[in-house]
């Protein structure tokens, strides 16, 4: 027995497809991650039948809003409430939707990160020969 592993970058619409396609297939949701960066939050949708562990990863900008797995794959609303609550991602229609009260944290989506100001580089002029 050899267990395979793959992991793939797609664009948003094509996870939907993707996911919708191994629901059908008989696959179950193994998990979702999300890990920040300045100004985008990186999704890894992980799915497996018998030895086989797929990956997927998008790349959602802070201000995008991505729809919902949960309609057909009902355990990642629990993954979805988590991201969105920690990392501030805008996902539509989870169902149910905890409405950012999954844990008891004392900062809002403490694991966003904003982008930053841009760095303004001054160059210190020479100063003039005498």
């Amino acid at each position: 027995m050899r267990e395979e592993y793959t992991l793939e970058i797609v664009d948003i619409p094509t996870l939907y497809k993707i996911m919708l396609e191994k629901q059908r297939a008989g696959y179950r949701l193994a998990q979702i991650c999300a890990t920040a960066f300045e100004g985008y939050n990186e999704l890894i949708y992980s799915v497996a039948i018998d030895y086989t562990f797929e990956n997927y990863k998008i790349i959602v900008p802070i201000d995008e809003e991505i729809n919902t797995i949960s309609d057909f794959f009902p355990s990642a609303m629990l993954y979805e409430n988590e991201m969105k609550e920690l990392f501030g991602v805008k996902i539509k229609s989870i169902n149910p939707d905890f409405n950012n009260k999954l844990y008891r944290i004392a900062k809002k989506t403490p694991f966003k990160k904003e982008v930053k100001d841009a760095v303004k580089v001054v160059k210190k002029e020479e100063e003039a020969k005498e």
